[in-house]
């Protein structure tokens, strides 16, 4: 599995298939593996003819583990994928994110528009502007001593998820804790590049597609019918809308 250092953060990524590159940023707790792999996206995405990208971002996955809640800032986390096209040297590719994926996608395009050809949001909604990011109930539950010990639904569904993915908890609580950041309707306004904005019908955590859609200058919404915020990632209908998005966008 390739890696690159940024920084003293060592970061696992994948490159597959040739063409016109895309990046795909996982979510909170998961993997590129658990995120892209097994659902197929990197088999669509290749198969369709496009160079894929995944990386495993920092805290997750074959990526380094940090501890230290400051270290796990949107921005940086933001930064890690821009030092990642760097290394590549890939200069502009489509980005898509899902979750805490796309709150990274979103800062990595205000941050640096030349680099985003457009973007897909899986997973979040106007939160991005009115929320920041997953409660931090899920970083207690991930830090008690057991999934026994944990009563708040969300919480026990985060943490046997990172269970699963055999996951480091405390780099995930610290995750959790650091990267609780938005955007002001202002910046979203900013983000000038096409958006499909994706969430799931039956999502509780996303907020609504069609208020941030709204804010896009080039937004648009999608709602990814009778899904909930997990089985919504790997759902035939966001594939199918995703690719007819990258197929017509200029």
């Amino acid at each position: 599995m390739p890696s690159f250092r940024h920084g003293l953060v060592e970061i696992a990524f994948l490159d597959e298939g040739e063409g016109e590159p895309i990046v795909l940023i996982h979510g909170f707790g998961s993997t590129k593996e658990v995120n892209w792999v097994q659902p197929r996206w990197v088999a669509t995405l290749t198969q369709a003819g496009r160079r894929v990208i995944a990386l495993d971002n920092r805290g997750h996955g074959r990526s380094t583990k940090l501890y230290d809640p400051a270290d796990y800032r949107t921005a940086l986390m933001a930064e890690d994928v821009r030092a990642l096209l760097d290394h590549l040297g890939l200069q502009r590719a489509d980005v898509m994110g899902y979750s805490m994926g796309a709150r990274i996608a979103a800062f990595l395009a205000l941050k640096h528009p030349e680099r985003v050809r457009s973007l897909v949001l899986g997973g979040l909604g106007i939160r991005l502007v009115e929320d920041a990011g997953l409660p931090d109930s899920i970083a207690e539950a991930l830090e008690a001593r057991s999934l026994a010990d944990v009563s708040d639904p969300t919480g026990r569904m985060f943490r046997s998820f990172a269970e699963q993915t055999k996951s480091d908890l405390r780099a995930l609580a610290a995750c959790i804790r650091g990267s609780r950041q938005t955007l002001s309707r202002a910046d979203v306004g900013r983000i000038s590049v096409p958006v499909v904005v994706a969430v799931g019908g039956r999502d509780p955590l996303a907020g609504s597609a069609q208020a941030l859609a709204r804010l896009l200058p080039r937004g648009q919404a999608l709602e990814i019918p009778d899904r909930d915020h997990m089985l919504a990632v790997g759902d035939k209908v966001f594939k199918a809308s995703v690719a007819t998005f990258l197929n017509e966008r200029p």
